[in-house]
């Protein structure tokens, strides 16, 4: 009898060609997303809503809002480990546009 056949790690095609593919229709997350992209940011009160231009732009604020709703729905209080879910998790990829925020240093 044999072992079951090893996973190559090497392998170059691990996900699919899309982010957008990993994330189910259903999926909560694009409800965030929905919900936000229909808020008129600058109406509501946020700060950078039309960023000036300078070099160091700021994030796009529905971002960091997709960012704050996903972490009170799954009840994360620790930023940093919110923001090192940032690299691994997807759905949190597919709601930042892969943007994590950066921490200070």
């Amino acid at each position: 009898m044999h072992y079951k056949e090893e996973f190559n790690k090497q392998q170059i095609k691990l996900t699919p060609k899309s982010l957008d593919h990993c994330i189910p229709q259903n999926n909560t997350r694009r409800i965030i997303h929905t919900f936000t992209q229909t808020l008129e940011m600058q109406k509501i009160g946020y700060k950078h809503a039309n960023p000036k231009q300078t070099d160091n732009r700021p994030y796009d604020p529905r971002i960091m809002l997709n960012l704050y709703l996903y972490r009170n729905l799954h009840r994360t209080r620790s930023s940093r480990s919110l923001q090192a879910e940032t690299t691994k998790n997807l759905e949190i990829m597919w709601l930042t546009n892969k943007q994590p925020p950066m921490t200070k240093q």
